[in-house]
């Protein structure tokens, strides 16, 4: 059973940048589809970027096309959600989470492990 610490939150002025890092530990992240998902206060959790097994494909959602980018460091175990461009609406706690036998990277149904998760802030 993986194990999922995120890192990496804070808070930042609008236009900043942050770097989440999810780490792995009793699995290895090249072995499941990563996911990176958020939940603002008062929504439900949403999709925001996955990775899969291979590497070889990347889904994101739209309100983070061309701001953010995930990577993978298998050395470290690591997986990273670079955030650019940031804006007050990407305010939320930010998971990290991993699964196998995807169905759809989106959904966080297919996601077997999760991390606790990190606040991220973005002041106007």
């Amino acid at each position: 059973q993986v194990h999922l610490v995120e890192s990496g939150g804070g808070m930042v002025q609008a236009g900043g940048s942050l770097r989440l890092s999810c780490e792995a530990s009793g699995g290895t992240v090249s072995s499941y589809t990563m996911g990176w998902f958020r939940q603002a206060f008062g929504f439900e959790r949403e999709f925001v970027f996955a990775l899969s097994r291979s590497g070889g494909t990347t889904t994101y959602a739209n309100s983070v096309k061309g701001r953010f980018t995930i990577s993978r460091d298998n050395a470290k175990n690591t997986v990273y959600l670079q955030m650019n461009s940031l804006k007050p609406e990407d305010t939320a706690v930010y998971y990290c989470a991993a699964g196998l036998n995807m169905k759809q990277l989106t959904d966080s149904k297919d996601y077997s492990y999760w991390g606790q998760g990190t606040q991220v802030t973005v002041s106007s």
